[in-house]
């Protein structure tokens, strides 16, 4: 059981890394969650999809013909896409069989937000497709953890723990949308906690969201939340992004509204904003993928619950003072460099903070430029922004 697992992860792990590499750059998979209809499927929208900075496409697509259509469409765009239709549960092996050698193909989108229950039909669904395409990995997305026990069919870190020892996909991914009319919901960071740890015990990668359409009780995206959203993921160690939607759903009882496609195929200004967010973030790829995360601390006057407060410093660093502001704190390591993630965990209020280094660092700037930083001083963090600093290992 133990190879196998290895095997997955090593599966899911290379297919992550890969995903949109021009040559040798390395790139973040970004997932359009809920994409482009069948009915508007066209060159030129999966063109547009591709210009925001998609490199896998996931359309909620019911028949064969249409998803077919969608692997032929982003082969031509430099489209991935994550595969779905109802042959796919009706008769997996004779589907897989025709799609598996697609160069579009990235993986296999099983369901949404299962529950305990439905733990060992999806496990003996998935050894169905991996007995003829174990190459492409198999995805779908966890509850978040506020989700009732009820629900779930157990606790939320027993129902992870669960879920990755008796489904056995080669990836982790759970939706969650911390951002509310109301403010940030508190349990988020405890959420990515939970899954880090699975996933880290596990030896596969997790993938997380950001919310780009607004419904109840969910705000309009901005810059500063897909930031807030997206580094955070980072920060815990994610090697897979996703968007909660591109295409906008029917508004329906949620009144999904201000996604970056409207329900008829309309650009909104969302648009513009994920594709900044998508530029922004593959100019730090390297940053990522692939990356060790060392620890994730918080700093503030008080933190989240379920997290683990900032103490000790590696020993590159010599200190750090967020002056009472919080912030996410991680340290990666990756290719032969250290790194320092600081992330300001307010969409209300920028600070200014201190840190001093032993070594000599270079901040790594949202354009992916890499310029000389002083080993101590005073820094500006916009809100739900990230700095990154870096040093040879």
């Amino acid at each position: 059981m133990k190879v196998i697992k290895t095997l997955l992860a090593v599966i899911g792990i290379a297919a992550a890394v890969s995903c949109g590499n021009k040559g040798d750059k390395v790139s973040i998979p970004i997932l359009a969650w809920y994409s482009i209809p069948a009915e508007y499927a066209s060159e030129e929208t999966y063109q547009e999809l591709a210009d925001a900075g998609f490199n896998i496409n996931f359309s909620h697509i019911g028949g064969f013909d249409d998803a077919l259509k969608a692997l032929e469409l982003g082969e031509k765009t430099g489209v991935k896409i994550m595969f779905t239709c109802s042959e796919l549960s009706t008769d997996p092996e004779a589907t897989v069989m025709k799609v598996k050698d697609h160069p579009a193909l990235y993986g296999y989108f099983l369901r949404d937000e299962p529950a305990v229950r439905d733990f060992p039909g999806l496990a003996a669904w998935a050894e169905r497709i991996k007995a003829v395409d174990d190459t492409h990995p198999l995805y779908l997305n966890l509850f978040p953890n506020y989700a009732t026990d009820e629900v779930l069919g157990c606790t939320y870190p027993e129902y992870v723990h669960r879920f990755v020892e008796e489904v056995g996909l080669p990836l982790l991914s759970f939706d969650f949308y911390p951002v509310t009319v109301e403010g940030i919901r508190g349990n988020w960071w405890n959420n990515l906690e939970v899954i880090a740890k699975e996933a880290r015990e596990a030896g596969i990668p997790f993938w997380a969201f950001a919310l780009s359409t607004a419904h109840h009780p969910y705000p309009s995206a901005t810059i500063q939340s897909l930031r807030l959203q997206f580094y955070t993921d980072l920060a815990y160690g994610a090697q897979g992004l996703q968007y909660f939607t591109y295409w906008c759903p029917t508004p329906g009882t949620w009144d999904f509204n201000n996604a970056p496609i409207g329900e008829t195929g309309v650009r909104g200004p969302v648009y513009d904003i994920v594709k900044e967010m998508n530029t922004e973030l593959q100019a730090r790829a390297e940053v990522f993928m692939g990356a060790k995360v060392k620890m994730v601390r918080h700093t503030g006057e008080t933190i989240p619950s379920g997290v683990t407060r900032l103490e000790e410093l590696p020993s590159q660093m010599k200190s750090l003072d967020t002056h009472g502001k919080g912030a996410v704190v991680s340290v990666l390591e990756n290719e032969g460099w250290g790194y320092l993630m600081i992330v300001n965990r307010s969409l209300d209020e920028a600070f200014d903070y201190e840190v001093a280094f032993n070594v000599p660092v270079k901040q790594v700037c949202r354009g992916g430029e890499v310029k000389k930083a002083p080993k101590e001083g005073q820094f500006h963090l916009e809100e739900g922004d990230c700095a990154i600093f870096r040093w040879k290992l």
